[in-house]
């Protein structure tokens, strides 16, 4: 469901607190960061970034491993390309609160975007491959900009069932609901979950030596139970469930998701288990 859906079904239909709560948290950005910590340290061991790189991050998002790149590659570069504005302008405050002059980001879609020809010597993406509409023509930009033999090292998500995060944040706000209409198969982040599919689509975009390792890792949602909630209700899957909800059903299904945090806060933090592939290959 598109946001101006979201938002127009939240006005009609929500009680004024709800619809206040989740009109602020529509501009606030969810931090995948501490989400994502235990998977960015396999990613970046992965990369074994060299002095002199020039890495391609895909999908930057507000820029954690575009500037952790950044570093490590220096006196080489990092360009971080996304399609979101409002993550990229975090992504350029803190590259320059950090004091980094060897990284740029730049707002784009992958699959049109004009990178210059085998440049970068390193391509690498945490979690933001699984969107293109035509996931061929992406890879297949993406190769042209790496020189001929550089590694491209991605984290995708495996299936939905093997995501604790989704299963189980789903089930406390369906209720037993039919699932809502996605506003797009690109908006799936599953989409790479197969690891046949993967290794089909990077042969077909130029690449080669493909492997997929199986990486499991929990995620991070807050340090408590009220800050889980707090971040959950920014997520897309869970705006589009309560969208489609009366009120009554809108507070039980936020009841049921308070009481799943709260099964899931250890004392340092809310955490769910996860399951990724880590891939790499290399650009013929």
């Amino acid at each position: 469901m598109p946001n101006s859906q979201i938002k127009r079904a939240v006005h009609h239909t929500w009680p004024q607190p709800i619809r206040h709560q989740l009109r602020e948290e529509t501009v606030t950005l969810f931090d995948y960061d501490p989400e994502l910590a235990r998977y960015h340290e396999r990613l970046l061991e992965a990369l074994d970034i060299r002095p002199g790189d020039r890495v391609l991050d895909i999908g930057c998002g507000t820029g954690r491993t575009t500037r952790d790149a950044a570093r490590a590659a220096s006196p080489g570069s990092v360009l971080g390309i996304d399609v979101s504005g409002p993550m990229l302008a975090r992504a350029r405050r803190q590259a320059e609160t950090e004091g980094l002059r060897n990284v740029d980001f730049v707002q784009g879609d992958v699959q049109a975007h004009a990178f210059p020809p085998e440049y970068f010597t390193l391509g690498v993406s945490r979690f933001g491959t699984m969107f293109f509409s035509d996931p061929v023509v992406a890879f297949a930009n993406i190769g042209r900009a790496l020189r001929p033999g550089a590694r491209f090292v991605q984290l995708v998500w495996q299936a939905a069932d093997r995501q604790e995060w989704h299963t189980a944040i789903r089930a406390a706000l369906a209720g037993g609901h039919a699932s809502p209409a996605s506003a797009s198969t690109a908006d799936d982040p599953f989409t790479l979950a197969d690891p046949e599919v993967v290794a089909e689509v990077l042969t077909a975009a130029g690449f080669t030596a493909v492997d997929v390792v199986d990486v499991r890792e929990p995620v991070w949602y807050g340090p408590d139970a009220d800050g889980a909630r707090a971040d959950v209700l920014q997520l897309r899957m869970a705006k589009e469930w309560l969208a489609v909800l009366d009120a009554a059903s809108a507070e039980r299904a936020l009841d049921r998701l308070c009481a799943t945090l709260d099964a899931h806060d250890t004392g340092d933090g809310v955490w769910f288990d996860s399951r990724a592939w880590l891939v790499s290959a290399r650009r013929r």
